[in-house]
């Protein structure tokens, strides 16, 4: 598949570009921070399903238009349908939206970044903690909102935050929600960097025309192989490792590197 930009509007909930291997994917509902009704949740499913599926893509970015990064949960939404019977849909989304996102971005193989533009709050937060780097404004911040409106994690908060910050530092975040601004988020591991607002867009671009250059098919297996050991045993790990060697051994760009180490060249990598 060759380069593209997906057919959206700027009146799209989701907008996504794919251009020299790099698929960014902004949420675009400025005017509600961001926020994900399910509108947005359903273009969501679809797109990040979308790019996890297409070879050309060698690196997705996830980022947002406007001020934030993404709010979580459309709350006046969330109070329609609370008032207006429609509490099936309030619950039900977290098993036909926030989790097949969630799931999607955190085991594509692929790397994601997430391009933290401004706050990322409850399912926000989530889907920027799935991510592999979280390259953040110096005018963002991060928090869990949940406990905030009685409502318990979700969006894989449970599994990925832990992971950043260790296990009491995530509890207490969660329990006592907070806006952790961009330089605590990078003292304490939720932040990969930390960049001036208006180096954002330079900064990500950078890293991601990187990855994009990468070796494909080797990133993703290391990908796989780190999500996969953090629930599986010591050996269950290592048959894994065992398999991505095997996958990664046939490709063509490892063939190629191997060459051109012999040679004494830097290697151009396809991703195949």
């Amino acid at each position: 598949m060759s380069d593209s930009t997906a057919p959206t509007t700027s009146s799209d909930p989701v907008l996504l570009d794919i251009s020299n291997g790099i698929a960014t994917i902004t949420l675009n509902r400025p005017d509600a921070m961001n926020s994900l009704n399910i509108a947005t949740k359903e273009r969501l499913v679809e797109v990040t399903a979308q790019v996890a599926a297409d070879d050309s893509v060698r690196c997705v970015v996830l980022t947002g238009n406007g001020r934030a990064f993404c709010t979580g949960q459309d709350l006046k939404e969330h109070i329609d349908l609370l008032h207006n019977g429609g509490s099936d849909a309030l619950f039900t989304t977290v098993d036909k939206h926030y989790n097949p996102i969630v799931t999607t971005i955190a085991t594509m193989e692929k790397p994601v970044i997430a391009a933290v533009n401004g706050v990322a709050a409850g399912a926000g937060a989530s889907l920027a903690i799935a991510c592999d780097f979280r390259i953040v404004a110096d005018t963002a911040g991060f928090n869990t909102s949940f406990a905030g409106v009685a409502l318990s994690c979700d969006t894989g908060a449970s599994y990925h935050l832990p992971m950043l910050v260790g296990r009491a530092k995530a509890l207490e975040l969660m329990y006592f929600p907070r806006t952790v601004k961009a330089d605590e988020a990078l003292e304490i591991g939720l932040a990969t960097s930390v960049v001036p607002a208006d180096s954002l867009a330079d900064e990500v671009a950078a890293l991601a025309t990187r990855l994009a250059a990468g070796p494909t098919v080797a990133l993703g297996s290391i990908r796989r192989s780190v999500v996969y050991a953090a629930g599986h045993t010591l050996e269950e790990s290592l048959a894994l490792e065992s398999e991505m060697m095997t996958k990664t051994g046939s490709t063509h760009d490892h063939t190629a590197a191997v060459a051109s180490f012999v040679a004494k060249e830097k290697p151009v990598f396809e991703g195949r």
